[in-house]
Parts: structure tokens; sequence; C-alpha cells
């Protein structure tokens, strides 16, 4: 079974394209003109073991907002087209992320019913040129699109990049987990309904 897929969107705002493989190895080739998701985007990659490619070129001279978003997009898109029916997946997985002074705590069930509960909070509009803002609209828009119920909350911290890359990097390692084969599931979906898709 192969667990990959590619996505392409376009609109007058953005051009997006994402490929993906849940059962990759975290190679990851990330090209959206924001430099700092781009560094987000290649952690969760990294830490996941799902290889990301993407392209997006977007209305940046206008600001970071519709690149950001539809990344988001796509990505989940992709996330939810390369599991398919989820037929064997361990489906839950949470865990707490520590990054020096921060720990941030992210929990997922790959359930098809989206849900984003968001408790992170910044004390700095921007980290490089992106808006800190837009760290929820990314997990907003991926949560929605992958069909996931996600939540994401930051024990403590103070450092902003941080506080972002633990967000990122959690998500990694749950999506790791949650996605991940239960030899135990003999090719059932985990669920008493018979199906996962809302």
């Amino acid at each position: 079974m192969t667990r990959k897929a590619s996505i392409e969107r376009n609109t007058k705002e953005t051009q997006i394209t994402a490929e993906i493989d849940l059962d990759g190895s975290g190679a990851y080739d990330i090209e959206t003109g924001i430099g700092f998701l781009d560094h987000m985007l290649e952690q969760l990659a990294r830490h996941s073991l799902i290889d990301i490619k993407v392209r997006a070129k977007g209305d940046l001279h206008i600001d970071f907002h519709h690149t950001a978003e539809d990344t988001g997009i796509v990505l989940g898109q992709a996330f939810a087209k390369a599991l398919g029916d989820k037929v064997g997946i361990t489906r839950y997985a949470d865990v707490h992320l520590p990054m020096d002074e921060t720990l941030t705590r992210v929990a997922v069930d790959v359930s098809g019913r989206p849900y984003l509960i968001w408790n992170v909070t910044f004390s700095r509009p921007k980290i490089g040129e992106m808006d800190t803002e837009l760290f929820r609209e990314w997990f907003q828009a991926f949560a929605q699109n992958a069909g996931i119920t996600l939540h994401v909350a930051t024990i403590y911290g103070e450092n902003n990049h941080h506080i972002a890359e633990t967000c990122y990097k959690g998500l990694a390692r749950a999506l790791r987990q949650a996605v991940s084969l239960d030899p135990r599931q003999a090719g059932r979906v985990p669920s008493t309904k018979g199906t996962l898709t809302g």
C-alpha cells in the first residue's frame, strides 16, 4: 500500500503544489517564499518522517496571509488524500515537546472530524518577517483540510521562535505516531462505526 498524494491549488492569490509520502524518511524540498514558514515545514517533515515537497507562489507583496493559509490547506488536503480510508492506522497520539524553556503539548485524532483548539500565545507580532498570528491560521487550515481533531497548547515558554517550533515539531511527532500502521488492527478502521469520515 502506497500512502502518497499530490495536490495542486491555483487561485488569484496563490499557486501551490504539494507532494507527500506518509511512509517516507522525513525528506523535504520546500519553497513558499516565506523563510520562517519554510523552516517550520522542514521541521514538520523531518520529525514526522513524512516526505514533503511544496512549491508556493503567492501575493507576498500584499502580506503573507494567503500564502501561509493556502499552504496549510494544500498540505492538509494532501495528507487526507494519502491516508485514504485510514485502514489500520493508530489514529490517536499525543506528545509533550520541549525546546529549552518552552514546553508544548500536541494531541491529535485522525478522525475525519476537523477541529482545532489553539492555546498558544506569542509576545511579539513577528518572527523574522512572518506574523505570529499566521501560525494559528496555518494550523486551522491544515486541521480543517486534513480532517483531524488537533489540540495545541503551549504550557510555558518565553522565546517566540521556540514556541512556534515546538508547535510544528509537536504536530510532527503526533502525526508520526497517529498515522503509523498498528499491526493489531489487522486492516480494520480504528472505529466502532467502521468508518473515519466524519
